[in-house]
């Protein structure tokens, strides 16, 4: 019985992030198409995404288009060599230290302002 491990993570991980991506791009074509119904209708969309609360949902956005580009490119590694297939485990776990590396800081700075004053 197959019982996962890093590339059912992977798998799972980039199929998640892909769909919360089509999502958000569904919910901006939305937000966007407001500018049709005068500008005041469009400036309230915009103003839900200037709220406090929005920021983490904005946080976890841009963590979601890093690793599915990530995991995208690991993907691509992979198509195009084929026999660096042997060495997955050790590119996942690479791959995820440096999401780790770029994230921290990312959080850092995007989730700020929720905690200075």
């Amino acid at each position: 019985m197959y019982r996962g491990g890093p590339g059912m993570l992977a798998w799972a991980l980039h199929r998640i992030t892909g769909v919360a991506v089509l999502l958000f791009l569904l919910l901006h074509i939305v937000e966007t198409s407001m500018i049709l119904y005068g500008p005041e209708a469009y400036q309230k969309a915009l103003a839900l995404y200037k709220q406090p609360w929005f920021k983490p949902f904005e946080f976890l956005l841009v963590a979601a288009v890093v690793y599915h580009a990530g995991n995208g490119l690991v993907v691509l590694v992979l198509d195009l060599f084929p026999y660096a297939t042997r060495w997955y485990r050790t590119l996942f776990w690479v791959g995820a230290a440096v999401y780790a590396l770029v994230m921290v800081p990312v959080a850092v700075v995007m989730l700020r302002p929720l905690f200075v004053h």
